[in-house]
């Protein structure tokens, strides 16, 4: 998979797996890594699927329905993919924690959805569901934050609300933050997703002096 790798400051800050919107690249979210966690290491990845020539992590049969053989295929391969990287970079495969948004927080939502050792956490902005009707993995050690929009008009708010219950309901510690700005990825929203993280990963996300 098309990817960047950048070795971060801090080698026990978690490394932060990037994952882009529909229509995005692997450069598309290093500004948010740089918010979030400036020193952590990054993976930033690029979806396998074009959508109209637009990059995307699984294929979709219209808005909002997902492709669901498909988003399986995709989520072993990246999971696979992130396996492989964390041999070839060398970091630790347990310390990792996904952001993404949109398209790229599905994919992220699926791998917590099917693999119980996935993520240390993810940071998930305007995700949809993923997956229903699946038994979810033993996610107590794993901690989500989720952006949402009250107003989003592809991502509504019973859907984060189900979402919410889902991973909560599989032991994961849940935190939402609602803003009023439909589907977009608000500066207030990467400032409080900054925030949260540095609360439950010690704020080894911080910048090093000297």
């Amino acid at each position: 998979m098309k990817h960047i790798f950048k070795q971060g400051t801090d080698r026990d800050a978690p490394l932060l797996v990037l994952l882009h919107g529909t229509g995005g690249t692997e450069r598309d979210l290093l500004p948010l890594a740089e918010a979030i966690s400036p020193a952590s290491s990054v993976l930033s990845v690029r979806g396998n699927v074009l959508e109209r020539g637009m990059p995307r992590f699984f294929r979709r049969l219209a808005e909002g329905v997902f492709d669901e053989e498909d988003l399986v295929f995709r989520t072993k391969e990246l999971y696979d993919f992130l396996a492989d990287a964390s041999r070839q970079y060398e970091f630790d495969r347990g310390n990792a924690v996904a952001v993404g948004y949109s398209n790229g927080a599905n994919i992220a939502g699926s791998l917590l959805f099917h693999y119980k050792d996935a993520f240390r956490g993810a940071v998930l902005h305007h995700p949809m569901v993923p997956r229903r009707g699946v038994a979810l993995p033993d996610l107590s050690e794993t901690a989500v934050w989720i952006g949402a929009g009250t107003n989003d008009p592809i991502c509504p708010a019973s859907e984060t609300e189900e979402l919410s219950r889902l991973l909560e309901g599989a032991g994961a510690s849940v935190d939402v933050h609602w803003e009023h700005h439909g589907h977009r990825l608000t500066g207030s929203e990467v400032q409080a997703a900054a925030g949260w993280f540095g609360r439950h990963f010690g704020g080894k996300g911080t910048k090093h002096s000297g």
